[in-house]
């Protein structure tokens, strides 16, 4: 019953769908040739014009010979009369002379002559059937206005080259007849290798849907059925690998707000069992500690809202016109301090160019303190970290080099994924990155990272400084 109900679907549902599409791109394939074909002619023709108005200039400069008897030779000596006639017109639209060699019995019917003396560009056109003929003929006006004769016009047959079109259509028809032939017979034989691996699929995805990311699909054919089963096994195991990183990201939370919980409330403890004995030094040193662990503990938070703000879109940014070099250089100056305590060496320059970009100040300086707090953080004491600015008129790029520990190969490509931490040994929540990678983007930037495990790692992020691109 369920192989009659999809062979019955199969064929008339999506048999129907690539008749339409067949259909759809076959008349679009006929606009299209066709737009060729003339396009094609409509730019002969013009360039042609553009050469005999160029002769009748030259013509009209040259006081030696008649005006009139130069056009006339040009007309029936043109180069070009087996593909195209070419006509001199007179002000009252009178053919005074053609290419062919013949005179018109009567007035031609030539409303592209008309409208090329009302146009400003003194140019007309025509694409009408007369006398049972299609023609393409394009009227350029005389570039000398004291001289006859009054125009130009150049005229071209279209029935060979509609005849052309016609024989492609029918040969794109043929090849669409063929493709539905072929859709019909070669659907009744895969059919049945369809629906059996279907029901395998979809009690598999039941089981992984109610957690059991351990089962898996038995590959039987190098197909499109076994490529689904490769999907739902990779899928198993990216759940899989998902929900144990969930889990190390809350323990690895768990463990970093613990920390500067511990040491704020031992030290509140210290200094409340100090208070009739108060010893300067130890007071100075416990609010030190107790106020670093409270920085600590808010911008931890602060990266969790961040996060959550950027998995629900709900972040605005507050953008005005800001130097990214100045903010650039006072996030540097938040980690000079620090760096001499840890004894690593703090390179920057800052640099005379002023970057005028319009973002939001607060989190271009969060991505800058992300940055440089990662470079020192994954480095040892005697390393030292650089950062340079280089501005141009398009872009500010912004680099931070370390001599730290540096990133595995294998670790790299994921090293911006959110929960993602390649050293668990260093403190961090393993979203900052992820955060910053958001923020820029968000400007319009780029933030790109490149690391050689043991030797350090380059972060480098350039924003757009185009006026266009920053403010809508």
């Amino acid at each position: 019953m369920a192989v009659k109900k999809i062979t019955k679907r199969w064929l008339f549902n999506n048999l129907g769908v690539i008749l339409v599409i067949l259909i759809a791109l076959e008349i679009g394939f006929a606009i299209g040739i066709k737009a060729f074909y003339y396009n094609n002619v409509h730019s002969t023709i013009m360039a042609q014009a553009s050469f005999v108005t160029s002769q009748m200039t030259a013509y009209s400069e040259d006081s030696s010979a008649n005006f009139t008897t130069q056009v006339r030779s040009l007309v029936e000596n043109f180069d070009q009369r087996d593909k195209m006639e070419l006509m001199a017109v007179d002000l009252d639209g009178n053919v005074l002379f053609t290419s062919s060699g013949f005179q018109p019995g009567s007035q031609v019917y030539m409303p592209d002559f008309w409208q090329a003396l009302q146009s400003s560009d003194g140019v007309g056109y025509m694409n009408e059937v007369v006398n049972g003929e299609k023609i393409m003929a394009v009227t350029v006006v005389s570039p000398v206005d004291e001289n006859q004769p009054a125009a130009m016009r150049f005229a071209v047959s279209l029935d060979a080259i509609d005849h052309q079109i016609i024989l492609f259509i029918l040969m794109i028809t043929l090849v669409g007849v063929a493709i539905i032939f072929f859709v019909i017979f070669s659907s009744s034989y895969f059919i049945n290798s369809i629906v059996n691996p279907v029901g395998e699929v979809g009690e598999t995805a039941r089981k992984i849907a109610q957690g059991d990311f351990g089962a898996r699909l038995h590959k039987k054919n190098d197909d499109e059925i076994g490529e689904l089963c490769d999907t739902i096994n990779y899928m198993a195991e990216e759940l899989s690998a998902n929900e144990k990183m969930k889990n190390d990201f809350i323990s690895s939370v768990s463990h970093e707000l613990r920390t500067p919980l511990t040491a704020i409330k031992g030290w509140a403890e210290t200094l409340s069992d100090m208070q009739t004995d108060m010893d300067p030094e130890m007071l100075g040193k416990g609010m030190r500690v107790i106020n670093s662990e409270t920085q600590r503990l808010a911008q931890m938070v602060e990266e969790l809202l961040d996060f959550s703000r950027l998995q629900s879109g709900r972040m605005q940014l507050n953008r005005e016109r800001l130097d990214l070099v100045a903010e650039l250089s006072d996030a540097v100056l938040m980690f000079e301090e620090r760096a001499k305590h840890e004894g690593k060496q703090l390179i920057y320059e800052e640099p005379d160019e002023i970057a005028s970009f319009y973002g939001d100040k607060n989190r271009l300086r969060q991505v800058f303190v992300n940055i440089i707090d990662n470079a020192l953080k994954y480095s040892d004491q005697g390393d030292t970290v650089a950062i340079q600015a280089n501005v141009t008129n398009q872009n500010a790029c912004i680099t931070v080099m370390d001599t730290g520990c540096g990133i595995k190969e294998s670790d790299l490509p994921r090293i911006k994924e959110k929960f993602f931490k390649a050293n668990s040994t260093r403190r961090g929540s393993g979203i900052g990155l992820a955060v910053a990678d958001e923020i820029v983007s968000l400007h319009g930037g780029k933030l790109d990272i490149t690391s050689k495990e043991g030797v350090g790692t380059q972060v480098t992020i350039c924003f757009p400084l185009g006026e266009e691109k920053q403010e809508p």
